[in-house]
Formats: C-alpha cells, sequence, structure tokens
C-alpha cells in the first residue's frame, strides 16, 4: 500500500521538481522509502515537543553569521556545497564533470526518495506554530518529513567521500552542518533531519552500483583529484 502511495504522490510532486531533468539513475520507487522509516511524529507527541523546544533554542540563540551561512545552504543543493571545505575554485563552471555527476545524484534523489514527503504529509514547524519564525524560503506544503536538502546534503557528501576519501572527516562535517542549518533555518524539525540519512545511505548503495554513475564518478573524480592537487586514484 505504501508504494502505491509513493506513486501517487510523484504525481503530485510540482512540475518544477522534475522540469528538465536528467533521467534518474535508478528508477522511481527503487527504495521504499515510506516502509524504510518510521512513521512522522504525531502532533502533540513527546518527539513533536522535543523537535519544537530544540527549535525554539535555535531559534533563540542563532547568530547572523548562522542565520547567513543557513540561508547561503539553503539556495545551494549541489556538490559544491562542500566549497567551504575546498575553496572558491571548487564550482561548476571550474569542474564541469563533478557538476555533472552532482547533478546525476540529485536526480536521483528527487526521482526516487523524494516523493516521500508527499506520502507522509507533515506540517512544516512553522505552520504548526506560530512563534517559530523561518529566515529561510518557506513553502506552504506539508512535506516536512524527512527533509530533502538533508537528504541531498549526506548524498552528496557520500559521493564525494568516493572521490576523496582522505577528506571524509572534513566532508561529513560539513555534510552534518548544512543538515542542522535546516533548523536554523527554522524550516524543519530535527526529527526531520534524522530521517534524512539513512534515505542517503539506501539510495548511495544503489547507485554505487549502477554502471553509469561508476563512469560519471570516474571522470570527476579524475578532473577534481588533478583540480586540488591531488594523487590520482588507485
Amino acid at each position: 500500500m505504501r508504494r502505491l502511495l509513493i506513486v501517487a504522490a510523484m504525481i503530485l510532486v510540482p512540475l518544477s521538481v522534475n522540469a528538465g531533468a536528467q533521467t534518474a539513475l535508478v528508477p522511481p520507487s527503487a527504495i521504499d522509502a515510506a516502509d524504510m522509516l518510521p512513521a512522522a511524529p504525531k502532533d502533540g507527541s513527546d518527539i513533536q515537543k522535543a523537535d519544537l523546544a530544540e527549535l525554539h533554542r535555535i531559534q533563540d540563540h542563532r547568530t547572523a553569521a548562522e542565520i547567513a551561512r543557513a540561508q547561503s545552504d539553503a539556495a545551494t543543493r549541489n556538490i559544491f556545497l562542500f566549497a567551504t571545505i575546498f575553496g572558491p575554485g571548487f564550482n561548476a563552471k571550474a569542474l564541469s564533470s563533478t557538476a555533472a555527476l552532482s547533478a546525476d545524484v540529485e536526480a536521483a534523489e528527487k526521482a526516487d526518495v523524494e516523493p516521500v514527503k508527499y506520502v507522509f504529509a507533515r506540517i512544516r514547524p512553522y505552520h504548526f506554530d506560530k512563534t517559530l519564525h523561518p529566515v529561510c524560503p518557506a513553502t506552504k506544503q506539508d512535506d516536512s518529513y524527512p527533509s530533502g536538502h538533508a537528504m541531498s546534503g549526506y548524498l552528496e557528501a557520500l559521493t564525494l567521500a568516493s572521490i576523496l576519501p582522505e577528506k571524509k572527516d572534513a566532508i561529513f562535517a560539513r555534510a552534518d552542518d548544512y543538515a542542522h542549518d535546516r533548523l536554523v533555518c527554522g524550516v524543519h524539525y530535527p526529527s526531520d533531519v534524522a530521517a534524512a540519512q539513512p534515505l542517503a545511505y539506501a539510495l548511495f548503495a544503489l547507485l554505487a552500483d549502477d554502471p553509469r554513475f561508476k563512469a560519471a564518478r570516474a571522470a570527476a573524480q579524475a578532473e577534481l583529484r588533478k583540480k586540488l592537487g591531488l594523487q590520482a586514484a588507485q
């Protein structure tokens, strides 16, 4: 039943999500995301109360610098979010193969696991609690669980760490910060962000076996390691 709901939800996803997108490397519903995750916490549940308390704590203490980073992260949903590690030369114009790989990864995430957000249809925290004030773009849709940005961040991190394994600690730390910034933004619950990580790992496992992904990753790996002055992969 849940698999059918996912297929139905994909029909309801705004056309802008798939307009001009590349063909996904894994077919829709290759992962039964709704069955992988626990149900979204219910309104009034202990989990939701704890989520809201944490969001209020963050809102009360977020700094101007934290808000600026969260807003920048909200607008950067691709592998180049890791430019904070590798510098301004880490960009799509300078790294066309890396950009192409990132686009493939993001297309797979949006086709295969993103639709589960519309199955769970969890109300956004700022709609439930009007004393929460988001500082990043908000949506009217009930699609809070799991966090799509967090899924993308972890999936891109797994991809990049497979290319630059010697940088994996910094890469995954950045992915954690990127996911946390959805809370700084005030647009997701902590449990939304936590639910994103296992889906990213599950999808990456499928991608890693796809011959097209392997070819795209090899091209990005050669390009990126040369750009960063690192030894070619063995």
